[in-house]
């Protein structure tokens, strides 16, 4: 069956697997699309708890829509990451098809559904003449953005200034802030970086340079995608031809958008016909990348009348005992949209609260804990050890792999991170955009004899002539970079001027895995990321798509750098909770639970920022199915206070669990977890005389 052509009025068998809040969800303000006056879908605000299905709502409603009349062309999805838009446009396929027929949908029909910054470069492109910009424009990364950052930082003669000015990342980190927060510069500063609060003036000269230095090589940093679109919707000609692409915009993670993300969605929809945006307030823990959660609680005044609440409260996670204790937790926010998770899920233990006598001991109660629950039947994989900070786990690290407990902690070098994977793909990007000059000092610093000098040299003879890379054929080289030289010329002009980018990776080899054996250690690993990155290749059409997917939505990390222990068929995960949200694991243990550490000590200068920290211990919890511990050092170190790097400090229990909370809570004492320091060690094991019993084994 056509959905063109499709009776006006569908089956909505579709829905019948969806609880009733979601069902209010998936369909609310979708009657029949089909007719020229049909009512415009109002604003829809879902309010999601932890672990209730919002991807499975959002793919019912994409299909809902398609189903009654939407065309999948005009819909707009809008995601934090590609891989789960991905995933809601394959389950809205198959609902489509399942309800109207296997030849409902043509190929590709959703061509609209991505990441933020993935729609923002698409759309830029579209309308570059319209808004002044090169549609040929190349997107730096984080590194290369920091690069460019750093010699405009070097050509202002910052760098020599007698105090010191803040590092190219720090910079970078503060222009980001500012951009997407919609902040002034002076705001920023006051708010998350005070200690560079006395260069507000430089910085601002600093960050003028680098959007010039930009602009003169056409490239574009990750803000510039949203900021360029953000200001796109701001002018009326251009941005009713944008808005007029789309009849629905649906965003997930609302609560996890910035100030420019907002301004976009109210652009695309200034009445919020046709906009229904996804989240939970109570999971809004992105404050430092300049989220806000005022998003999301602002959202339903936004419009008038205001959005539609509806809210999704039956969890599919966890037991009725944990969550318990979540609601409980939560339930002491100062502003929240008021929900109460609930599972059908009988049984269960209650979440424990377990008082250790210092952090040794926290260590060593979680490690028998998980080795425990690994001899009961449960797999290292579906265990999870989160701490509020990076370094409040390296105790444990150190104790793993003491114990020969294989571990992944949840980070690692990114695979566009890694040296070798940024010169290829710094040749690329140059070859592609003879302006890139972060690009091009890169790689001409890869020909050996050459330094930093000889390569701006190098850069300057290019100029803005129309020809691309013919100068360096009249370029003199040091004596000592000859021969490399010319072989990276013919490669340059070579590549400038192909016609056949699925060769082109291996082409470019042939000059650079040389130039890597020299350079880099590991050489057989590196070897094999760039044949991995030659596999990602052949998956794109042009060296530009190849290019700017990759600086979108790069793979998540190189081999033998991070990722999976490949000697180990089963293994634990160590994070933060900041990287475990959207996670889940049968059991969690959670470190640290005591003021100082949850809230961590910096950020409880305000309401909002101890709010935030409320929240993260919430999201923390709400990632256990089956086994919730949070773990109360009775006293802990805190280092750099005192002459001898640090003193113990006694550690009350996180003001985030109130003395009522307790009774959704099993707790145990310090002699419990047999870390009490006040009972005597148990005594030393009789001393056993292997050397005799070796002896015995060959006889």
């Amino acid at each position: 069956m056509d959905l063109a052509t499709a009776p006006a009025r569908l089956s909505v068998s579709h829905l019948d697997d969806l609880n009733p809040g979601q069902r209010a969800a998936a369909s609310h303000g979708i009657a029949d699309l089909r007719g020229a006056l049909a009512t415009p879908v109002p604003p829809l605000l879902v309010i999601a708890g932890a672990g209730t299905g919002k991807t499975t709502v959002l793919a019912h409603r994409v299909a809902h829509l398609v189903l009654n009349g939407a065309r999948p062309g005009r819909i707009l999805l809008l995601t934090f990451a590609r891989r789960m838009a991905g995933e809601m446009i394959r389950r809205a396929e198959a609902i489509c098809t399942r309800a109207a027929g296997a030849a409902s949908l043509p190929s590709n029909a959703f061509e609209w559904a991505g990441t933020f910054h993935a729609v923002g470069a698409k759309l830029l492109r579209l309308h570059a003449q319209s808004i002044g910009l090169n549609p040929d424009f190349s997107i730096l990364d984080r590194g290369d953005a920091a690069d460019l950052m750093d010699l405009v930082r070097d050509d202002l003669k910052f760098s020599e200034s007698k105090k010191r000015f803040p590092k190219k990342g720090t910079c970078l980190a503060i222009y980001s802030y500012t951009v997407n927060a919609r902040a002034p510069l002076a705001d920023t500063l006051q708010r998350a970086f005070p200690w560079c609060a006395e260069w507000e003036k430089e910085l601002g000269a600093l960050f003028g340079g680098y959007v010039a230095a930009k602009q003169a090589q056409d490239v574009l940093d990750y803000d510039d995608l949203l900021l360029y679109w953000a200001q796109m919707m701001a002018a009326d000609e251009v941005a009713r031809t944008v808005a007029e692409r789309f009849d629905h915009v649906l965003v997930d993670e609302y609560q996890d958008t910035n100030a420019l993300q907002a301004g976009i969605l109210f652009g695309l929809s200034p009445q919020g016909h046709g906009l229904t945006v996804v989240g939970d307030d109570a999971q809004s823990i992105y404050s430092f990348r300049s989220a806000t959660v005022r998003n999301i609680l602002d959202f339903p005044a936004a419009f008038e009348p205001p959005a539609v609440i509806l809210k999704l409260e039956q969890n599919y996670r966890s037991s009725a005992p944990i969550l318990e204790a979540c609601n409980r937790v939560i339930g002491h926010a100062a502003e929240r949209f008021t929900k109460d998770l609930f599972s059908k899920r009988a049984g269960g233990n209650k979440p424990v609260i377990a008082m250790v006598a210092d952090e040794q001991a926290q260590v060593q109660f979680v490690v028998e804990r998980i080795l425990a629950n690994r001899e009961a039947g449960m797999d290292l994989r579906d265990q999870a050890v989160l701490a509020r900070a990076a370094h409040h786990s390296a105790a444990l690290e150190i104790e793993l792999t003491r114990r020969n407990i294989p571990f992944v902690k949840f980070g690692g070098l990114k695979f566009l991170e890694a040296a070798h994977v940024k010169d290829v793909l710094s040749i690329l990007r140059w070859a592609e955009n003879p302006r890139d000059q972060v690009a091009a000092f890169r790689v001409l610093k890869l020909v050996p004899g050459i330094g930093p000098a000889v390569a701006r040299r190098a850069f300057e003879s290019l100029g803005a002539r129309p020809d691309g890379f013919a100068p360096f054929l009249e370029f003199r080289p040091p004596a000592a970079a000859v021969e490399a030289w010319d072989g990276l010329v013919a490669l340059l002009l070579e590549l400038a001027a192909s016609k056949e980018w699925q060769s082109e990776i291996a082409r470019l080899r042939l000059w650079y895995n040389p130039i890597l054996e020299l350079t880099y250690d590991s050489t057989q690993t590196r070897l094999s990321d760039l044949d991995q990155l030659e596999q990602i290749a052949l998956s794109h059409r042009t060296r530009a798509s190849f290019l700017t997917d990759l600086a979108l939505d790069p793979p998540e990390a190189t081999g033998g750098e991070a990722g999976a222990p490949v000697k180990d068929e089963d293994w634990l995960i160590v994070s933060t909770i900041h990287s475990a949200k959207g996670q889940e694991w049968r059991a969690v243990s959670v470190l640290n639970v005591v003021d100082g550490c949850i809230p961590v000590d910096l950020a409880t200068g305000t309401e909002e920022e101890i709010e935030e920290e409320r929240r993260l211990l919430y999201v923390a919890m709400t990632r256990a199915k089956d086994d919730l511990v949070l773990v109360q050092p009775m006293k802990y170190m805190v280092r750099g206070q005192s002459p001898g790097g640090g003193k113990h400090i006694y550690a009350p229990r996180s003001r985030f669990i109130r003395e009522a909370d307790l009774e959704a809570f099993e707790r145990l004492s310090p002699r419990a977890t047999g870390t009490d320091p006040s009972q005597p060690a148990a005594p030393p094991p009789k001393p056993v005389d292997l050397k005799s019993v070796m002896r015995e084994m060959w006889k």
